[in-house]
């Protein structure tokens, strides 16, 4: 079967590196790709929203399943598109992947169908908000309604930084459209996870746990980023607490789905806060994470291409899944600036072979000759297993010191 993945990112490599060792798989192309993903299948230049561009291809390269990465086509109705021309694609529709694009409408739900989350108000008036923000006396949590590529959420120790997150967001639009709304929430107290599961309208199931690390900085210092390295499994993610989050907020959420009409096919993200009353939903997404994917999918050993098109014709439950053991951990290398304005184009030397067990994921990359260069804010995902969480730990490092390029930027204590 030929397969066409949509993205350019390090969740895009890692779904390419799993792919290749599927035996069903034919041809690989991506659209559009990087330095990475092009080692592995053939890249196609273009904008991976464009929807005629990618059917052209589907249809021009006989594709037998595309697979969209990133959340903004998933938004944009790509999968709408797909279904109406009669092909097979995984992800949700337009209208399932609010669960990402619209906050304010996956708090209403979870609201309505008594998931446990944050208390939270949503607002689209910056006085209205002003004036309910002032009347709180604790930390709260203020967040772009839309797609702002993971940086869209302002943690605020006081009132007085809140009203002015919110004066950023809804006055002077720092995220663009995606701030037409926020979501002003508590701040729930606890320890971070991350659980991916695969739904195929009916059933779904849990990918392996990770731990995502969204601040730029060492010791969760700094601004919130697209995501600094993550590792898997975490120890903060027991039977017990699983079992908590498919009774109380998994099988909840996607029966509430069905009875809204928006049944979900694809990847449903959960970002979880582990708080001393449970595990509460601090976000949903409507893909696989990154950098969570590079950590989770360096680890299965099952096919995944076998894994995607079983959710894709409504069998998931048939699905034998099966994991390597070892731990692993991603180290993101991002460029310098970033999270805010980047520079690209700088040479990156020093990229070991992908072994078995330790690959370096392009993120943003490209190639230019002979040279591998930079192409964004998160450059490369430095991944490895291990026998141990801190022997993967090591290893993962040991490669991050053999890469170069100017201005690169890391965190050194993930997994510590």
């Amino acid at each position: 079967m030929n397969v066409l993945v949509i993205g350019s990112g390090g969740r895009e490599h890692a779904l390419c590196y799993a792919l290749r060792r599927s035996r069903g798989l034919g041809r690989l192309f991506i659209l559009p790709g990087n330095a990475g993903t092009a080692e592995l299948g053939t890249n196609v230049p273009g904008d991976p929203s464009d929807f005629q561009l990618a059917l052209e291809v589907a249809r021009r390269e006989d594709i037998g399943l595309t697979i969209v990465g990133p959340e903004d086509p998933l938004a944009a109705g790509i999968v709408d598109a797909f279904e109406a021309a009669g092909l097979r694609i995984f992800g949700p529709t337009a209208a399932a992947a609010r669960m990402e694009s619209d906050k304010a409408f996956a708090k209403q739900l979870m609201r309505q169908y008594a998931v446990p989350t944050a208390d939270a108000r949503i607002f689209d008036d910056f006085e209205l908000a002003r004036e309910y923000i002032a009347t709180r006396d604790e930390a709260v949590v203020v967040k772009a309604a839309g797609l702002a590529k993971g940086k869209g959420v302002i943690v605020c120790a006081d009132p007085a930084d809140a009203i002015l997150a919110a004066e950023r967001i809804l006055v002077d639009r720092v995220f663009g459209d995606a701030g037409a709304r926020i979501v002003v929430e508590e701040r729930l107290l606890g320890r971070e996870a991350s659980l991916l599961a695969i739904v195929d309208r009916h059933t779904s199931y849990l990918l392996e746990p990770a731990q995502d690390h969204k601040r730029l900085g060492d010791g969760d210092t700094g601004p919130n980023t697209g995501g600094m390295g993550a590792f898997c499994p975490t120890p903060l993610v027991t039977e017990a607490v699983l079992r908590q989050v498919q009774t109380q907020i998994l099988v909840p959420v996607l029966d509430a789905l069905v009875r809204e009409g928006i049944p979900y096919r694809g990847v449903l993200y959960l970002g979880l806060m582990l708080t001393s009353a449970g595990p509460k939903v601090l976000e949903f997404n409507c893909r696989f994470g990154d950098p969570e994917a590079q950590a989770i999918l360096l680890r299965l050993r099952s096919d995944l291409l076998e894994l995607l098109n079983a959710a894709v014709d409504g069998r998931l439950e048939e699905a034998v899944v099966s994991w390597d053991p070892r731990p692993a951990l991603c180290v993101v290398m991002a460029s310098a600036g970033y999270p805010e304005a980047v520079r690209t184009g700088v040479p990156i030397t020093g990229l070991p072979p992908a072994a078995e067990d330790a690959v370096v994921f392009h993120a943003g990359t490209r190639r230019v000759g002979d040279a591998v260069v930079t192409a964004g804010g998160r450059v490369l995902g430095v991944t490895a297993l291990g026998a141990t969480l801190a022997d993967a730990r090591r290893r993962a490092y040991d490669l991050v010191a053999q890469i170069r390029f100017e201005g690169a930027q890391y965190r050194t204590d993930l997994g510590a």
